[in-house]
């Protein structure tokens, strides 16, 4: 749908969301930093009793926060989420280390990442096999709409549950959705996936042409659901704060561009979806939650503990400073 379209319904909606409002969570990609939406949603989970699953009719998640996404949506053998908010804060505190972990062997083989992706990928597999099993999106409890980039195709590519059910061809495991999503450039080698049909798929973090998926989830519930009211919930994962000098960067080559130019276009992404969707949908239907990364590190794989705490130290924050703006979304989710 057209902006166009949206602004001429608009005009008819009331001044604040109708009861029936499709309710839509998006959440940024940003590695390790993921701990700070995790943090705000485990948040929202407190104050209102619910879990995310039943908060939501749509999760919608980029890199690591496609991990989450996934994680609210996936049941627990009695059917219920097996997964909350603050399991997903855990994870990110506690196993961090092992996602973004590589051997001395692997720094050498690699020639310090110039040669290779920095991590080999058994880390973060074992972690999402740990955390998804078999489940399939099918299986999700709330609709779920996860990024990813087909680069021999050279076309964005969506995990989408609501696609799931409707095409077998589509309906792929969590797992391999979570490792597709995840599949930074430099960081982890892309995803090879073959669906259950046979068709295969190279995919990689669906972060280079949306970080924040809150434009791609606006999209998806305009297409599927014209006519309907909306309330969209988007949580960053803290942006850069580091500047880049002219002096700095003026001879820089590929190189010494390669890891820094990520991280811009990772923030430059989501703040021209946030400025588009604050025009386009106004604060009665569109709230964003980032911070600027004043104490802690931008860099999307520090799993230091003194940088985990930081990032915590900076959520909390962000929390504190937001307590009625949380109050205010919690009583439009909750019905």
């Amino acid at each position: 749908m057209s902006p166009h379209h949206w602004f001429h319904r608009r005009q008819e909606l009331a001044a604040q969301p109708s009861p029936a409002a499709r309710r839509i969570l998006a959440i940024d990609g940003g590695g390790i930093r993921g701990i700070i939406p995790a943090m705000v949603l485990a948040e929202l989970e407190d104050r209102t009793g619910q879990p995310a699953c039943q908060l939501f009719d749509l999760l919608a998640g980029t890199s690591t926060g496609g991990i989450i996404a996934l994680g609210m949506a996936v049941p627990g053998p009695d059917g219920a989420p097996a997964f909350s908010a603050a399991d997903g804060v855990r994870l990110y505190e506690e196993r961090g280390a092992h996602i973004f972990s590589r051997s001395a062997r692997d720094t050498v083989l690699s020639l310090g990442n110039l040669l290779h992706e920095k991590y080999p990928a058994r880390g973060i597999e074992a972690e999402l096999q740990t955390i998804f099993g078999a489940a399939r999106l099918s299986d999700a409890l709330t609709d779920v709409l996860v990024t990813a980039y087909e680069i021999v195709r050279r076309e964005t590519f969506f995990f989408s549950s609501a696609a799931a059910r409707q095409d077998a061809a589509r309906n792929f495991t969590m797992q391999e959705a979570a490792r597709s999503a995840t599949a930074a450039p430099t960081f982890f080698e892309p995803s090879l996936v073959h669906d259950p049909v046979g068709g295969q798929h190279v995919l990689i973090d669906g972060a280079i042409f949306a970080n924040s998926p809150a434009m791609c989830a606006f999209t998806q519930v305009e297409r599927d659901r014209s006519g309907g009211d909306l309330v969209l919930v988007s949580l960053g994962a803290g942006s850069m704060t580091r500047r880049f000098e002219y002096d700095e960067v003026r001879d820089w080559g590929a190189a010494q561009w390669a890891r820094p130019i990520l991280s811009l276009v990772l923030d430059g992404v989501s703040q021209s979806t946030d400025e588009e969707l604050a025009d386009l949908l106004g604060p009665e239907r569109y709230f964003r939650f980032q911070v600027e990364l004043t104490r802690a590190s931008d860099d999307l794989d520090d799993v230091d503990p003194q940088n985990i705490q930081a990032l915590k130290a900076e959520a909390r924050q962000m929390i504190d400073d937001n307590g009625a703006q949380l109050d205010r979304i919690c009583a439009l989710l909750v019905r």
